[in-house]
């Protein structure tokens, strides 16, 4: 391992673990406030950090093509997120973190009727495994607890999630041929930021002082993350990099335990392997298969 992919593993791992915390600190606040008011005020509080860096790059407006993708994919990550925290505060961390980790599977299939990729039997196979592994994670949940109307609710919150989060992958594909890292992240939370907002005058919880501080944090380490990671690609090929998404399950059952004590299950874990597993057959391709071109 030469020294770029290693310094490559080092941010991949840092800025899964900086998302991982993140996601634990807006557990708390999405608890103490709601999962809307949550969710606006942290694109609001990451446009606000991001947005003055953009403008001194002194940009040009992005074209036609660029901006309707910038919209588009705001609009898709702004309810990818707030149903992902709303689903937070009904399950546990790591259960939660778990079963989103099934959104690069559907991806393939959204790849395929969008992009017109063509779904191999490796990606078939995966996909079985990692639904198998999702049924484990649910299955053991509905054998260990009655599922009350919170948890179906939350179940049903996080795949919408997961769903939204597949598309996201397909619309960043297109992004990243039309548009900077930079000015993705700004129209990223900015448009967010406006179509949650939307919403304000009829759902915004108004935050104390001290939750304000959590919020700013959720931004920091909302942006740190994104950069760490964004780093680590501008390093090292993505199929050695993808693998370590999946130390997130690791800190979010570090992170349930030590704010919430969450309490990880066999099933949880059992089922979380098998997604894993699952996706990471996905990702890996056969010797001397080439990348597919996608068409702006």
């Amino acid at each position: 391992m030469n020294r770029p992919e290693l310094t490559a593993i080092v941010y991949a791992l840092c800025g899964v673990a900086v998302l991982a915390l993140m996601d634990a600190v807006m557990k708390g606040v999405s608890l103490a406030i709601g999962a809307y008011s949550a969710a606006l005020l942290r694109v609001v509080c990451g446009t606000a950090i991001v947005a003055p860096i953009w403008i001194a790059t002194r940009p040009a407006w992005p074209n036609r093509r660029a901006l309707s993708l910038h919209i588009e994919r705001g609009f898709v990550s702004a309810f990818m997120g707030l149903t992902f925290f709303y689903a937070l505060t009904k399950l546990p961390i790591a259960e939660a973190i778990a079963l989103s980790f099934v959104a690069p599977l559907l991806a393939l299939y959204l790849a395929a009727a969008l992009l017109g990729e063509i779904v191999d039997r490796r990606s078939i196979v995966a996909s079985v495994i990692g639904f198998a592994g999702t049924i484990v994670i649910v299955g053991g949940k509905i054998g260990r607890e009655a599922i009350d109307s919170d948890a179906a609710l939350g179940l049903g919150s996080l795949f919408v999630s997961a769903v939204l989060y597949a598309y996201n992958f397909i619309v960043i594909r297109k992004q990243s041929q039309v548009a900077k890292p930079l000015e993705i992240t700004v129209f990223h939370s900015g448009v967010s930021a406006l179509v949650l907002g939307l919403g304000a005058p009829f759902f915004l919880q108004p935050p104390m002082p001290a939750q304000w501080a959590q919020i700013g944090t959720t931004a920091i380490l909302t942006v740190t993350g994104s950069m760490l990671i964004a780093a680590a690609y501008a390093r090292a090929e993505a199929q050695k990099l993808v693998p370590l998404e999946y130390t997130g399950f690791l800190w979010a059952c570090l992170f349930g335990w030590i704010w919430f004590r969450e309490q990880v299950t066999l099933t949880t874990a059992a089922g979380a392997l098998l997604i894993v597993v699952g996706t990471w057959i996905a990702s890996r391709k056969p010797r001397g298969a080439q990348d597919r071109a996608i068409a702006p």
